[in-house]
């Protein structure tokens, strides 16, 4: 077992926001910090600039389309450390905004588009969580990064999806029934007609963050005495190769958020279950 018993873990972490919270949880976070990356080399360069700087992380390989690097890694935590202490939820990806942008409302695109959104950004994230969320320490704290293109994206869907993914009582498997309809109904040409918006991506995280008030209330039910905290977060339109050199933030700045959830104090009560944004509760 590693000398620190407490570990805070960062998926897609070899660039853009990912690489920004490694590092600032390198300087704040009392343990060990790791960064993953789906390739191996790009990630191990990484920790090398980290190093470079002074700072100590460690590289652990991680896809989170592949459920055998998911349990992989799981199994390097059980070993390692008994457990998890910080689980930050970077790793997306994002084609276009708008899944019919440039390519008119070619249905062929905006499926592609769906497809691949929904399996990193939802079904990645639901992986990872199913995973690691029962390794989570007492008084752990889990970050699942989303963005304020859910709530956009949720505010022009249909009347009826908007109550669905509102709801208190929605269970996981009602969420995973309406992220793989939205994915069938692009398929068909059919994604407007049945209520969604046109944003594959910002459906995508519409799913993240319906994903984390639903842990988060499973957590507050099975585990209350633990006072793990659950969040899913915005870090705003951050200079990355995914938003682009015009974004108004830097990485460091879009870091702030996922780090701040990531490092609440062992007494907090909250936030709990909620979508943050600059360190403040939206309303969902």
């Amino acid at each position: 077992m590693a000398s620190s018993n407490r570990v805070a873990l960062v998926t897609g972490a070899n660039k853009g926001i990912g690489f920004a919270i490694t590092r600032d949880l390198c300087q704040k976070f009392s343990g060990d910090v790791v960064l993953t990356a789906r390739n191996q080399a790009l990630g191990q360069a990484a920790v090398q600039q980290l190093q470079a700087e002074g700072l100590s992380p460690r590289f652990h390989q991680l896809d989170v389309d592949d459920l055998q690097s998911i349990r992989a890694i799981r199994d390097f935590l059980l070993k390692e450390y008994g457990g998890l202490a910080v689980l930050v939820n970077n790793a997306g990806i994002v084609l276009t905004n708008y899944c019919s942008s440039q390519q008119g409302t070619d249905p062929t695109h905006v499926h592609i588009q769906a497809e691949a959104a929904m399996k990193t950004n939802f079904f990645g994230t639901r992986a990872i969580c199913t995973e690691l969320l029962p390794l989570i320490k007492p008084q752990g704290r889990v970050v699942n990064v989303s963005s304020m293109l859910s709530l956009r994206a949720l505010k022009n869907c249909s009347s009826e999806l908007q109550q669905k993914f509102r709801s208190d009582t929605i269970t996981e498997e009602e969420l995973v029934g309406l992220m793989n309809k939205f994915v069938e109904d692009t398929k068909k040409g059919v994604h407007e007609k049945e209520g969604w918006p046109n944003s594959a991506y910002g459906v995508s995280k519409i799913g993240v963050t319906v994903l984390s008030r639903i842990h988060a209330r499973k957590l507050s039910e099975q585990r209350k005495g633990d006072k793990i905290l659950l969040n899913a977060c915005c870090p705003g339109w951050v200079r990355t190769d995914m938003a682009g050199p015009k974004a108004p933030k830097s990485p460091e700045e879009g870091a702030e958020t996922p780090v701040y959830l990531a490092l609440l104090p062992p007494n907090a009560e909250g936030p709990h279950g909620q979508f943050v944004r600059e360190k403040q509760v939206e309303q969902w």
